[in-house]
């Protein structure tokens, strides 16, 4: 668990929000047992090379006419059998099944350490959208807030001068009209805002009833143009990327069950060794019969053999196995190159769409800064009558979607730059653990 010296009404930041949801996420710790079975099969793998031994005794009673031990002649006495027994086999050669089973288990293992990686990455990539939308949401609540502040400060200078003589009721109207338009706007942000924080805690998988406060201080960025290489991004991330991992593990591993189709048509040899001894004990005639230990040194035999399994008719169905598994490793190879070709244009969307981002955001602040004066200048016209009331509107709704283009940009860089710094090998987010949710209050 995460251990913060924040105080009780700190706001959440967007790396501790994507900490807390790939530590508490149901995918990632799915993706975590299924490597635990991997390392297991990989254990398993590495046992087929020893030999089988085995172990066994059975206990016996028979009656009526049977096989005397002692004459191995038949006779009609109760006998008490018991035996004993250890085996042990080996297999010599197998087409080299089993070292290709246990290659294709060590990669399995491999694939799922890159699966895990890959389900944490889109586990803290969803909670980075979903934190930016929320943060969005909230920036536009407070340009909406503002707005309507400012409609109702116009609404009331408009009634005033009404009332003085200085603007009619159709100026009022106006000015009432666009403080309801205003109003349906904040009252339409908040519940954006609401599902907003809604699709957070949920992505987050927070526990039912917690609420958090996210940290707003991106809203305020400026980003710095930044020059970036595609190619050596993609020649990195071809590499160290987990998708493309994982993607080449699949080859791999399509590889080797190729492999193990072509071994089981071919002869297998195994040889075998063993044990084995008796004890039996005449239950009538008050024959008592020789000492356990007696009979367990005098009945005791050993063995060892060979043998070798050639595939006769069931090479039909093995070559198909084989073809089978020809196709899935060409589909592997095909699912690889695709998954490349889409790693690329993924890395070079996202440098371009930063960098557009990040000029269109150095435009915007200069916008934002011209529609603000503009606004203010319009609005000291407007209050000494030399404006109309519609172009002061004009002039606050060119302002505020100014500002919301703005805001909605820094957002989109944010992204961007994240997963640009992702492909570069960085990690997502500062794994630094758990925020304890105690420690935050809840939102009302």
């Amino acid at each position: 668990m995460m251990a913060h010296c924040a105080s009780a009404q700190s706001p959440w930041t967007m790396d501790q929000c994507m900490a807390y949801a790939v530590e508490h996420s149901t995918g990632v710790a799915k993706a975590e047992w299924a490597l635990s079975t991997s390392k297991a099969e990989v254990q398993s793998a590495t046992a087929a090379f020893l030999p089988s031994v085995s172990a066994s005794s059975s206990a016996q009673v028979s009656w009526g006419r049977n096989i005397d031990p002692e004459t191995n002649t038949y006779n009609t006495l109760s006998t008490f059998y018991n035996t004993y027994g250890a085996y042990a086999s080996l297999t010599l050669f197998d087409g080299g099944q089993t070292i290709n089973r246990w290659k294709q288990a060590r990669i399995d293992r491999q694939k799922s350490q890159t699966t895990v990686e890959a389900t944490r990455d889109d586990k803290a990539i969803e909670v980075m959208m979903a934190f930016v939308d929320a943060v969005y949401c909230n920036g536009a609540v407070a340009c909406a807030q503002e707005k309507r502040e400012n409609s109702a400060a116009t609404l009331r200078k408009t009634e005033m001068q009404e009332e003085l003589g200085i603007k009619g009721f159709p100026d009022v109207a106006q000015a009432r009209a666009q403080y309801a338009s205003d109003d349906y706007t904040l009252v339409q942000q908040r519940n954006l805002y609401d599902m907003a924080c809604l699709k957070l805690w949920s992505a987050m998988n927070l526990p039912m009833g917690e609420k958090i406060q996210c940290d707003t201080s991106m809203q305020a960025l400026r980003p710095e143009l930044q020059l970036d290489d595609i190619g050596a991004i993609y020649d990195f991330a071809s590499t160290a990327n987990p998708k493309a991992l994982d993607a080449e593990l699949a080859v791999k591993s399509a590889k080797l069950d190729y492999r193990i189709a072509q071994g089981a048509l071919m002869p297998s040899i195994y040889v075998s060794g063993g044990v084995s001894t008796t004890y039996y004990k005449m239950l009538t005639h008050g024959n008592q019969g020789e000492s356990f230990g007696t009979q367990f040194k005098n009945n005791l035999g050993e063995y060892i053999g060979a043998s070798i399994s050639i595939p006769l008719f069931s090479n039909l169905s093995k070559s198909t196995a084989r073809r089978r598994a020809r196709n899935n490793w060409e589909i592997a190879k095909l699912e690889r190159d695709e998954t490349l070709r889409q790693l690329y244009t993924d890395i070079a969307q996202a440098v371009k769409d930063r960098d557009g981002y990040a000029l269109e955001i150095i435009s915007l602040i200069e916008k934002v800064e011209a529609d603000s004066l503009a606004y203010s200048l319009n609005q000291r016209k407007y209050d000494e009558g030399l404006l109309s009331l519609i172009d002061l509107q004009t002039t606050a709704n060119t302002l505020y979607r100014s500002r919301i283009d703005l805001l909605q940009r820094r957002m989109l860089y944010v992204l961007k730059q994240r997963l640009v710094d992702y492909y570069k090998g960085m990690p997502l987010y500062n794994e630094t653990g758990t925020t304890d949710l105690h420690r935050f209050s809840q939102i009302p």
